[in-house]
């Protein structure tokens, strides 16, 4: 009989078991099955409705990826996790990633800013503010071996706001140099500003966020030259204007064998048009050799970049991107956009609504419209007292045509409150 029973209770107790994990499982499946595919179907609707008319910051929405996508599905690539940790440059113990594809991408933009293929050394970053993060960084190694001295970071007080986060980051000391009314850094002020007993770690904005002035660097640098400093390192931020600058005839003003530069930030997923953030950052290998590269023999190389882990399927997308473009279909863009932004200009002007644009500049700065307006079409809101007051602008990219650039004009037109 107490066998009987001793049965009886294991017999029970596996059901109970199986009960409860088929309750497990049951609860899996459920979760699974009530992934709520109605909401995310709403929000991508929402996201492509919103895309024909967000022209208020820079961001290139055709991005142009299908066929990169319907690759990537099939080569089930989606099932492998890759890492661009290390310097692309030397091989390490992680194979799997893109550092390959990654070297192609500087060796491809290197030269346009001016870098010899010998002497460049640079990375596919996260984001235009992770490239001015090495800018930075690079630079304040630099001068810190070369005086043993933090140097003191000079910028425009327009420049991009990462700037100031950063320097905050690498605790130094900030001088924010004021801007004239078009956005650019008074040189003037800058001289004032520059303590030639101390290192200077000048920032050198290629397009401000708002007025997209570019500073005059041939200024900079006589005022440098002049002041003599201990030592001196230029980052420029080339956010979006070095994008499309080296596709045009004012090719130069992004190129370091005319207007010499340390090391340069350029944004991925404004100009170039890509689905999520991401850049380039290109400076020396001399440049390189002056920071303390910390050997992890974890991953049996040095690790120079301040990101360890780093995107790899982003370089892959830059890759295919500089692929399927080419220079000419990059010239082509830059053309259309600067001659937008000229139209828009144009178009403003005719309606008596004040308006400005810097030169070289794909940036459309003016008088800020209605609410209405602005929300409709997601406009950056700016005061300047000096232009009037509320400010707006449109940064005309290769998604904004000349038929919504003509709707724009004509709902600032009739704007009602």
């Amino acid at each position: 009989m107490a066998k009987y029973f001793k049965g009886r209770i294991k017999a029970v107790a596996r059901i109970i078991f199986l009960v409860s994990m088929l309750g497990f499982f049951c609860s899996v499946w459920t979760f699974c099955e009530e992934i709520p595919a109605k909401r995310l179907d709403k929000f991508a609707k929402q996201m492509h409705e919103l895309q024909k008319r967000m022209v208020g910051y820079p961001v290139n929405q055709n991005t142009g990826l299908k066929e990169f996508y319907k690759w990537y599905l099939a080569s089930r690539l989606y099932e492998v996790s890759m890492n661009n940790v290390g310097d692309p440059d030397k091989p390490g113990i992680i194979a799997m990633n893109t550092h390959e594809f990654e070297n192609e991408v500087v060796d491809f933009f290197a030269p346009l800013y001016g870098f010899s293929k010998d002497e460049a050394w640079g990375i596919v970053t996260m984001s235009g503010t992770d490239g001015n993060m090495h800018g930075m960084y690079f630079g304040v190694k630099q001068l810190l071996s070369q005086t043993k001295m933090l140097p003191i970071c000079y910028v425009s007080k327009e420049a991009h706001y990462s700037i100031k986060k950063l320097a905050d980051l690498q605790n130094l000391e900030l001088r924010l140099i004021e801007a004239d009314e078009s956005g650019k850094m008074i040189i003037s002020e800058f001289e004032k500003a520059l303590d030639p007993s101390k290192p200077a770690l000048v920032v050198i904005a290629m397009g401000t966020t708002f007025k997209g002035a570019i500073d005059d660097q041939a200024a900079i640098d006589e005022v440098i030259q002049r002041k003599k400093p201990i030592a001196v390192y230029r980052h420029v931020d080339a956010a979006l204007f070095g994008g499309y600058l080296p596709f045009t005839e004012n090719k130069d003003l992004v190129n370091r064998k005319v207007v010499y530069f340390d090391s340069i930030a350029v944004s991925g997923h404004k100009f170039f048009g890509f689905d999520e953030p991401m850049g380039i950052f290109i400076t020396t290998k001399k440049t390189l050799n002056q920071i303390n590269p910390f050997n992890v023999p974890y991953l049996n190389q040095a690790v120079p970049t301040i990101t360890c882990s780093r995107n790899a399927l982003s370089t892959l997308k830059f890759w295919w991107k500089v692929k399927k473009t080419g220079m000419e279909g990059f010239k082509a863009q830059a053309k259309t956009i600067l001659a937008n932004a000229k139209y828009l200009e144009s178009g403003l002007q005719k309606i008596n609504w004040p308006v400005w644009r810097g030169e070289y500049s794909n940036t459309v700065y003016f008088k800020r419209p209605s609410e209405s307006v602005m929300k409709k079409y997601g406009l950056a809101p700016e005061f300047d007292s000096r232009l009037g007051g509320d400010l707006a602008h449109i940064v005309v990219m290769q998604n904004v045509s000349r038929n919504a650039i003509d709707e724009i004009i004509n709902d600032i037109k009739t704007q009602k409150d």
